[in-house]
């Protein structure tokens, strides 16, 4: 019998977004946008999601009159992303 795969992180973009901030402190949207290679309206989509789920942390703020959007994970986030890395190791063993 298999662990269960998180479906939140089963996601291919959520999946993308939780691996691009553990290794960073915060990212904003157009980065994480240009990283993914995602529309922003589905990535909109995806952190509200996240966000929701407690995996990461997402604050708007302005830079002048532009608007900023900056995400970061959670320690929820951590544990659920390595969690679902130990999940799936099981599915792959030898």
């Amino acid at each position: 019998m298999f662990p269960a795969l998180d479906p939140l992180l089963h996601s291919e973009l959520r999946l993308a977004v939780v691996s691009l901030l553990i290794n960073v402190e915060e990212a904003d949207f157009v980065y994480i946008k240009e990283q993914t290679g995602a529309t922003a309206g589905n990535l909109s989509v995806q952190l509200d999601k996240l966000s929701q789920a407690g995996y990461i942390e997402v604050e708007k703020s302005f830079n002048g009159k532009k608007p900023r959007t900056t995400c970061r994970l959670t320690r929820q986030g951590l544990r659920a992303f390595e969690a679902y890395v130990e999940a799936l190791k099981s599915y792959i063993k030898p």
